[in-house]
């Protein structure tokens, strides 16, 4: 009798662990984020990549070719926060890289958290977490829907790059010290790092990078899709001479420290050995109750190249025909340790760049910048003049009035006369398109694409009350500016890449305008989960083979 009981249980176990499997889903999804991929990037040196990169993603994939983020501004902390909540600042509450919550006037980063402490580090960089994100993300809902056997981790050299995408239950998130060069996370995951991030760490590989010069990957003369090399819209490195090839990294060491490497295609190597060690030592793809894992990735290199280059250099070209080599030989260790068609990666980006301004002006485009610290100084002189007191605005930090409320309360001045004020102040300003009131933005005489936008940006609790949108080419800055930037809501910051490939993606393409919103949806309708709970975005449907 308790043999046949026992038989029975047995069976019974049998049949429930066969349930739990039975919903078809890939064993690993990766989510690669490109910072400040423009779309274009795609196409502009597609004739330079192999065959088992960006090739390959469009080639065996499926491409989402007009992909548009939904919101002003276009930053790091709000692209990664949308991508994997399917929502927008509006609800989410990522309302920028940095943020002043209106109600106090407190500056807030991101992922600042100052109630956990750093490990791996005992700076002010591990004090980080997920908290101000107020929804969910696919990471979570995968979680919630295992009931957290599947694994989350997130990886990037930026810690919003790691920890947004990863969600709030994560098992961990881990980013980049320039101090030490180590990888680090906060208590809000662990109390220890695992001993293989340890190991990892000791291998001193952003040291050993930096012992190289970074030359042209192909000879330089081959770069016909970019500018000379030595021009007037680089910035240098410091210690640097000239922004030109080869560039000789050690002695460069002394003046950047071992945070350099974010600089340089190398952060996008070190940021794949990672994510591949990850993989291994975590057995992600092969988790052992046979669900199905998540690893977010963020290339940061890619922005802190393009921000100090701009879109037109030898360096983002090569940064480009190196990560796609990457690329090729990560979906290539996947393959061996996961499994050719036994997973599914997204890639996408957080944001696009402008070109150059000087660039474009000496091109006979128009273009200019837009002197936010003079804009702010005139401003608060007009305020001054007609309301009596000093500095009514903090600042113009997202391109948005962001007013001291103590200031006004304390006096007890009209702050709908002194938005009134601001608005035609600044609507006299060189490169301003439009300025709203955000509480009437949605019925403001704006064009309705980018009306949206500002709307979906406009969180009332981290946003300022008014919302600047510059000409096209614009952006703060000044003509001492090298480089470029990004943060408004033309198609240069806004259309972003978005290719699928893998377990249960058809090949294909499609043009019809779909957006940042639609990732996270799209993923859960693959893995048949809930959607985040602050999600607003619709699955794309042509891209799942069903």
């Amino acid at each position: 009798m308790k043999l046949r009981v026992a038989i029975v249980a047995l069976s019974l176990f049998t049949l429930h662990a066969h349930a739990q499997q039975s919903v078809p889903r890939p064993k690993l999804v990766v989510g690669i984020m490109v910072d400040q991929m423009r779309w274009d990037y795609l196409y502009r040196f597609y004739d330079r990549y192999g065959e088992g990169g960006f090739k390959r993603m469009l080639n065996e994939g499926f491409s989402c070719e007009n992909t548009y983020i939904p919101y002003v501004p276009t930053y790091t902390a709000i692209g990664h926060s949308c991508v994997y909540t399917g929502s927008v600042p509006a609800i989410h509450g990522i309302a920028g890289n940095d943020f002043i919550i209106q109600q106090t006037g407190q500056r807030m980063y991101c992922t600042q958290d100052d109630n956990v402490s750093g490990v791996g580090t005992d700076q002010a960089e591990g004090k980080q977490s997920p908290r101000n994100l107020l929804v969910s993300t696919i990471t979570d809902q995968l979680k919630l829907a295992t009931n957290f056997h599947s694994k989350v981790i997130g990886i990037a050299i930026k810690d919003r790059g790691g920890i947004l995408p990863a969600g709030h239950f994560a098992d961990a998130a881990y980013w980049f010290e320039g101090k030490s060069g180590d990888w680090i996370s906060s208590t809000f995951y662990m109390q220890d790092l695992p001993d293989w991030v340890k190991k990892f760490n000791a291998q001193k590989l952003a040291e050993k990078y930096l012992q190289q010069d970074w030359n042209t990957l192909y000879p330089i003369e081959t770069y016909t899709q970019s500018i000379e090399d030595d021009n007037a819209y680089e910035a240098t490195y410091r210690g640097e001479e000239a922004p030109v090839f080869p560039k000789k990294l050690r002695p460069l060491i002394k003046d950047n420290g071992l945070g350099l490497i974010r600089s340089t295609p190398f952060g996008n190597t070190f940021t794949l050995d990672l994510a591949k060690a990850a993989i291994d030592n975590e057995r992600m793809g092969n988790n052992p109750g046979g669900f199905t894992d998540f690893l977010a990735v963020s290339l940061s290199s890619t922005d802190y190249v393009g921000h100090q280059f701009s879109v037109n250099a030898i360096e983002v070209e090569d940064t480009y025909l190196r990560l796609d080599k990457e690329l090729e030989a990560f979906f290539a260790y996947l393959d061996a340790h996961v499994g050719k068609g036994e997973y599914t990666v997204f890639l996408t980006a957080d944001h696009g760049a402008s070109h150059n301004p000087l660039f474009f002006l000496d091109k006979r485009g128009n273009a200019g910048y837009f002197d936010e610290r003079n804009a702010l100084t005139g401003l608060n002189a007009l305020l001054a003049e007609k309301f009596g007191q000093e500095k009514l605005v903090r600042s113009l930090m997202n391109y948005q009035v962001h007013l001291d409320y103590d200031i006004i309360q304390a006096n007890e001045l009209d702050e709908e006369d002194i938005r009134e004020t601001a608005i035609k102040f600044l609507r006299t300003l060189e490169g301003v398109s439009f300025v709203t009131d955000m509480e009437n933005a949605g019925s403001s005489s704006i064009p309705a694409r980018i009306r949206e936008r500002i709307v979906n940006g406009y969180n009332p609790k981290r946003s300022g009350c008014i919302q600047i949108i510059l000409d096209p080419q614009w952006y703060s800055g000044s003509p001492r500016s090298r480089g470029t930037t990004h943060g408004t809501w033309a198609s240069y910051d806004a259309h972003i890449p978005f290719v699928m490939m893998g377990w249960g993606i058809k090949h294909g393409s499609t043009n019809r305008e779909t957006h940042m919103t639609d990732i996270a949806p799209t993923v859960a309708a693959l893995l048949h989960i809930e959607e985040p709970n602050g999600n607003i975005g619709q699955p794309v449907v042509e891209i799942l083979n069903k």
